[in-house]
């Protein structure tokens, strides 16, 4: 593979990972040189830690629309996710639990569904439509005597379908289920309320909008428990135990309070920059093929498919636009992605996928050309594949 020339490199890999936000790195930055001290400890360098840690909640509450107690923080999106689902399970008594999950969810979603079935944890994985929706009335279907959590993901970071979170909360509230999502590619893209969807328990992924690796955050709503994941000292209300990572902590809460303030017309900007895009493409490229919805998308992606391609090979003749196949934690396998495959997408079709997502710094003249390219490498190995046939 060609190394990218990275002046003049186009990054849409947004739902992979996003750059960390100046603010983000500026906040940090007196924490990682000087406020050093453990938030636990009563000195003075010890409380300028801990209130550093307090504000940070306080910035991803805000965003959140909760209470500052309402938030753990954790080592990230997967983290957030394991506490709620092994949390909620007494593993004295696995086979009296039930839990109700989507065959679109993240790994980090159902492998700890999966270890929890090895265990002896009923678990119910559900399907999608052709657009990658979970359809409610399933949900509704699914509920047994012993159903103790439901967890449906908000946005799909392949196709960026955005779940009916909404209606799913109140078939849980009417059986008296605790629901939880992962937000993990929601949060910072669209606005997300936690009132609004009604959800019990709602995952954050720290680096996909655009703060460090390393670090997230859990909402838990006021009243809910859950077993602890770690055990130790009290920490995060004796919810996760370990010395509370003030940097990171510090660098999510910053980047929520940049998100907070310019999440509307950063999906205003990014959408129409995703729909230029999606437009050129289609325009420049026979029998492409969109995988997921038209509407009800996150607005910075974009999954489409060239039927009869590798989608690996169009990415390495062009490295210079950073894109993704599939799913950034497994795009080392040469198979069809597991989101696709429960959308039954043909192998055909899906190999040929191509996930495009954008971000804050992307410009119109980044996209006509990332266009360009992808046209351009389209064509070349269409036509010599002709010629080989």
């Amino acid at each position: 593979m060609t190394e990218p020339l990275l002046s003049q490199a186009i990054y849409l890999d947004h739902n992979g990972t996003a750059p960390i936000d100046a603010a983000a790195v500026s906040a940090m930055k007196p924490f990682m040189e000087k406020h050093f001290g453990n938030p636990s400890s009563s000195h003075l360098l010890g409380q300028r830690a801990k209130r550093g840690v307090a504000r940070a909640r306080e910035e991803v509450a805000d965003l959140l629309g909760c209470q500052p107690d309402e938030i753990i923080f954790t080592s990230g999106g997967t983290e957030s996710n394991n506490m709620v689902l092994k949390g909620i399970v007494d593993l004295k008594y696995p086979e009296k639990f039930h839990l109700i999950t989507s065959a679109i969810e993240h790994p980090a979603i159902l492998n700890p569904a999966l270890f929890l079935s090895e265990l002896g944890v009923r678990v119910t994985i559900l399907p999608v439509d052709g657009k990658g929706f979970v359809d409610p009335d399933r949900v509704k279907k699914a509920i047994l005597p012993e159903t103790a959590l439901i967890s449906i993901m908000l946005a799909n970071n392949e196709t960026g379908a955005i779940q009916p979170i909404e209606e799913i909360a109140e078939i849980a509230r009417d059986h008296h289920i605790p629901l939880h999502t992962d937000a993990a590619q929601a949060v910072g893209k669209i606005s997300v309320s936690v009132d609004e969807l009604k959800v019990d328990f709602l995952s954050v992924a720290g680096h996909k909008l655009y703060g460090p690796k390393g670090v997230g955050a859990l909402y838990m709503r006021e009243g809910t428990t859950l077993t602890p994941l770690m055990h130790g000292a009290g920490q995060e209300n004796g919810k996760r135990a370990g010395t509370e990572n003030t940097i990171l902590s510090v660098g999510l809460g910053a980047a929520c309070r940049v998100a907070r303030k310019r999440v509307a017309q950063d999906e205003k900007n990014i959408r129409f920059l995703r729909n230029l895009l999606q437009t050129l493409l289609f325009e420049g490229v026979d029998d492409l093929v969109l995988n997921g919805p038209e509407k009800k998308r996150l607005p910075n992606t974009l999954n489409v498919s060239v039927p009869g391609l590798d989608g690996g090979q169009i990415l390495s003749g062009i490295p210079d636009i950073m894109a993704s196949t599939g799913a950034a934690c497994h795009d080392r396998r040469v198979t069809l992605s597991h989101v696709l495959s429960a959308m039954g997408v043909s192998l055909r079709v899906g190999m040929g996928a191509l996930r495009f997502s954008l971000g804050r710094s992307n410009t119109q003249e980044e996209i006509e050309a990332a266009a360009e390219a992808v046209i351009g490498q389209i064509k070349r190995m269409r036509d010599e594949k002709k010629h080989r046939s």
